[in-house]
């Protein structure tokens, strides 16, 4: 009788596994259905462009936060992000729902190019940093080079005064504290646009004030 009602329960308890293995299928497939992205990039694997413009608005914003995360800088990160999106387009017709989402497979791309332009850009810094230390200098070279470049830097000073007060605040933002000419706007709060033509203008006086000295 005990043995009975032991195979009863391990029954009852497979029964009660099987049901929810079948609701989790049929919430994956609901959840499949319901994902827009999943029929999107169905059509961008065969070369629909207005929908891989449709996936873009999409996922655009998670690729980028994620890409983000890893390079922190904001110009090279919409730079990489791009590079992402150029390559989910390329990749699409690999695409596999049998291996997750859309979302989370554009993650994963954005990820590894993030990390693959780190390496890179670290690299080039190590690569240039190995040349300078091994390129010989005499002292006086180095007394001469520092003579020269304080002298170049006062006449940049004396250039910039010739700027208008627009012009000169755009260029030390961008040249001086490393701001990107997004970033410029923001602090100045004026279009982009209107930063570029500052400071083209800008370093155009500058050129030619140094030509005159």
């Amino acid at each position: 009788m005990a043995a009975r009602s032991t195979d009863e329960e391990r029954d009852n308890i497979d029964a009660v596994h099987a049901v929810r293995r079948l609701r989790a299928v049929v919430a994956g497939n609901r959840d499949r259905d319901e994902d827009p992205t999943v029929g999107l990039i169905s059509r961008v694997a065969r070369g629909d462009e207005h929908a891989f413009a449709e996936l873009y608005d999409l996922i655009a914003p998670r690729v980028h936060s994620t890409v983000l995360r890893v390079v922190r800088d904001p110009a090279m990160s919409e730079e990489v992000t791009q590079e992402v999106m150029v390559e989910l387009w390329r990749l699409a017709p690999r695409y596999d729902a049998g291996r997750g989402s859309v979302a989370a497979w554009a993650a994963t791309v954005a990820h590894r190019r993030a990390v693959d332009r780190v390496r890179s850009t670290q690299s080039a810094r190590d690569r240039d940093q190995r040349d300078i230390d091994s390129s010989p200098r005499a002292p006086h070279d180095e007394v001469a080079e520092i003579v020269e470049d304080r002298l170049e830097r006062e006449r940049v000073t004396r250039a910039m005064t010739a700027l208008t007060a627009t012009q000169r605040e755009s260029i030390e933002l961008a040249y001086f504290s490393g701001y990107t000419y997004r970033e410029v706007a923001a602090v100045l709060e004026v279009p982009e646009g209107t930063v570029k033509t500052r400071i083209r203008d800008g370093l155009i006086r500058i050129r030619d004030e140094l030509e005159v000295t």
